[in-house]
């Protein structure tokens, strides 16, 4: 049985100001719309500005300057990017994939 966790420290000293109200509002939509799907990867981009939470399931929840959530499916063959508002849609986006 596990005792402990432990979360980068890279990723959290990196967030100030909107970037760490973005973490707050990416893990609450974790906790809404996908708590019993398994992370693979947690962080920020530094080049685009999103917090993002990717899920096994292959979307991935983000957000950007303290802004909403977006839902992102990527096409891994051909490298595009789709952007949904909800959940729902983007899995369904995922399943077609």
């Amino acid at each position: 049985m596990k005792t402990q966790i432990e979360i980068n420290s890279d990723v959290l000293n990196e967030l100030k100001g909107s970037d760490f109200e973005s973490w707050i509002i990416v893990q609450q939509a974790y906790r809404d719309c996908a708590i019993r799907e398994d992370v693979m990867c947690a962080g920020m981009n530094l080049n685009t500005g999103y917090v993002y939470i990717a899920l096994e399931n292959g979307v991935t929840i983000a957000s950007c300057f303290g802004q909403g959530v977006d839902f992102i499916v990527t096409d891994f063959e051909d490298g595009d990017e789709f952007f949904f508002d909800s959940y729902e849609e983007a899995l369904e986006k995922q399943y077609q994939l």
